[in-house]
């Protein structure tokens, strides 16, 4: 490393939907901007790129949103499946900014298409990215290069080196077309971080959930439905250097997902819909929670977790002819068989318990008027646990079951930030390092999630971000802070002892 003033303004850390939104917002400022993404250029993107929808706020209907999705709602929304661990100043800021962001994106070539068939209560709340997250993400990317954003693929940051809050240079270890691998410290006049959670790290994952009651290691069953790349080396590396951190390392966006998808990368396709059509039942064939607690939106993501705590994290999702067409249909075909009995056998269950089961849920049902549209009356009585909505009996062949497994998304712990999206130390905001999308959502989600809020919170706090390294970059113009004098080791001991 040089002592001279860096000649970057803007060193971006990641290759997602927030690190691109920062990235076009800091070069549209005047910004000289790098982006490193880890990935190679084929799996750019992150989980990004199995994203489908934004969650917008709209006061009226918005070309492909109709009715209205106020900031009261979309805020009563979010603290319901938070249960209240949330930041209202930040979680408010990301609504609203909702609002308005959609105008700026479409001037990036990103496309909206109505909310699609199948994919339940959306049409109100969310807008369809058209060509789905992929076509975002190569939006983004074509106009990135357009501006002269340079591109490192393969690119993976190890190490920082701050000095007493202040960003100084990144280590970025750059894997060859040759399987060698060539180290480089870049400086930035400013960072901003935006490279994901550790949802992609099985054994932090299996540190972080432990053994359950059965002596089980909880994470070992867990599917990751997103990016391989996403191993949370940044975000120990932030807290080695002192900086102030924020959520549970255990809380995250899991889904339960069907348990023949791949390790990496299953996406939205591997997601199992038909829950709250029918029963999901363990591996002793009991039921376990409420299948019609709300609407599939609002309770998708609390099923990967619901799942993660019985016992193999396996479960079924078990439901009958009637379910046919009313929900998305899954990537593999569920088993199939005429007779619960048959189901039962088939799936290696106990049958007699399986019966028991399906038969007091059956009994239970009262049935009123169904409509999937509505929280409907169709309710169980007399049953633990309740089943709220869409109760109608499992009764007409055949029927069918999905095997589910926990599918993690991205994971919640990481760094405390504030309206401007600065990382804190001690409490202060760094001047010119910032954090958006996965990194700081604990600062939103304390736990639960909603269909679409993941995006929401990338594309606000990441063009935060963006706008927030450009003024630094400014600040600094007007008065320069001075060169770097500490070596990477000197400045680390520096800051640990402070």
């Amino acid at each position: 490393m040089t002592a001279s003033q860096p000649s970057l303004d803007v060193l971006v850390v990641g290759g997602g939907n927030a690190a691109l939104c920062a990235a076009l917002m800091a070069r549209e400022a005047g910004c000289s901007v790098r982006i490193l993404e880890s990935a190679p250029q084929l799996w750019r993107g992150g989980n990004s790129t199995h994203t489908r929808n934004l969650r917008c706020m709209h006061d009226a209907p918005q070309d492909v949103l109709i009715e209205s999705y106020p900031e009261e709602e979309f805020w009563q929304d979010l603290l319901k499946v938070t249960g209240g661990l949330t930041n209202e100043e930040m979680a408010r800021i990301a609504i609203r900014h909702s609002a308005t962001c959609r105008p700026w994106m479409f001037k990036h070539g990103v496309r909206f298409q109505p909310s699609l068939s199948g994919a339940l209560h959306t049409a109100r709340t969310n807008a369809f990215f058209m060509g789905g997250g992929k076509a975002l993400i190569n939006a983004y990317f074509r106009s990135a290069q357009n501006l002269g954003i340079a591109i490192d693929y393969d690119c993976t940051v190890v190490d920082l080196e701050i000095q007493e809050g202040h960003f100084r240079a990144a280590k970025a270890v750059h894997q060859l077309p040759d399987g060698s691998t060539r180290q480089e410290w870049i400086e930035a006049k400013s960072c901003v971080l935006a490279c994901g959670g550790f949802e992609s790290n099985l054994d932090k994952l299996k540190a972080a959930w432990g053994q359950n009651e059965w002596g089980e290691w909880t994470a070992e069953n867990f599917l990751v439905r997103g990016t391989r790349y996403n191993h949370g080396v940044l975000i120990d590396v932030l807290k080695d250097l002192g900086a102030d951190m924020i959520g549970d390392a255990t809380q995250a966006h899991m889904v339960a997902i069907d348990a023949r998808a791949p390790l990496y990368d299953g996406g939205i396709c591997t997601r199992i819909d038909c829950v709250s059509l029918g029963v999901v039942v363990n591996k002793f064939a009991q039921r376990f929670y409420d299948e019609g607690e709300d609407f599939w939106p609002k309770r998708y993501a609390i099923w990967g977790r619901l799942v993660a705590l019985q016992p193999g994290q396996i479960a079924y999702s078990i439901t009958d002819a009637k379910a046919v067409g009313r929900f998305m249909p899954p990537v593999f075909d569920g088993t199939v068989c005429n007779t619960l009995e048959e189901l039962a056998q088939t799936l290696g269950l106990d049958q007699e318990a399986f019966m028991k089961t399906l038969n007091d849920y059956n009994q239970a049902c009262q049935v009123g008027h169904f409509d999937h549209t509505t929280l409907d009356d169709c309710h169980t009585q007399g049953l633990t646990p309740v089943k709220s909505h869409w109760a109608l009996p499992i009764n007409t062949p055949p029927f069918y079951a999905y095997p589910v497994r926990p599918g993690i998304t991205f994971t919640y712990l990481g760094l405390k930030t504030d309206k401007t999206t600065a990382v804190h130390f001690a409490g202060q905001p760094s001047q010119n390092l910032f954090v958006a999308g996965e990194m700081m959502s604990g600062n939103v989600l304390g736990q639960g999630y909603t269909a679409g809020v993941g995006m929401t919170i990338g594309t606000a706090f990441g063009r935060i971000a963006g706008s927030s390294a450009a003024l630094s970059v400014k600040a600094q113009g007007e008065k320069h802070p001075g060169p770097p004098t500490d070596s990477h080791l000197l400045s680390r001991v520096k800051h640990a002892s402070a």
